[in-house]
């Protein structure tokens, strides 16, 4: 039995609707574009990013990543972007903080201005610096990215909301 064509009117119709309907599925659900980390497949970083919190205050919800072991909140195009399974930082003599998480554990952090970190996470830099805390002593390590538009706006110790989920990492050193 012969198969007959669908008109072109009809197929030029349910093109242009299939299209539309992708367009708008993917304007709901735009991940954030994120390198995955070169540990990211450490048990430990499941474990971290399962108890990462859902929001880290007002209009920083969480969004979806595209990459395993990672997370991000606030809005796609300026996110605040957690990597699980960086490399380690060895001995530095950049500035490193601790973190005490109310009630719970202290984590160290290096803190670092860094635009050079948004090529990693998808971000794109608007001239200024962003900041990047990375963990130091701890493996594996944890990195987040804070975009200068984030930072502008807003104090950046929402970063001690992450200590009872990077806490799940082993501490093997500390800040001096």
């Amino acid at each position: 039995m012969p198969v007959t064509p669908l008109p072109l009117r009809l197929r030029t119709a349910v093109g242009v609707g299939a299209l539309g309907i992708a367009a708008l599925l993917s304007a709901c659900t735009s991940a954030v574009p994120v390198d995955v980390a070169p540990s990211a497949a450490d048990p430990v970083c499941a474990e971290v990013v399962l108890a990462l919190p859902e929001e880290l205050g007002d209009g920083l919800a969480a969004v979806d990543t595209t990459a395993q072991a990672t997370k991000a909140w606030g809005s796609p195009a300026h996110p605040v972007v957690l990597r699980c399974g960086v490399e380690p930082l060895g001995p530095t003599t950049d500035r490193c903080v601790s973190v005490e998480t109310p009630g719970g554990p202290t984590v160290d952090w290096v803190v670092v201005p860094d635009d050079a970190a948004a090529a990693t996470t998808g971000t794109s830099g608007s001239g200024e610096s962003g900041w990047t805390f990375t963990t130091y002593g701890r493996e594996p390590a944890v990195e987040v990215y804070v975009p200068a538009e984030v930072a502008a706006e807003r104090s950046t110790s929402f970063v001690d909301l992450l200590g009872p989920a990077v806490a799940r990492t082993q501490q093997v050193r500390t800040c001096l």
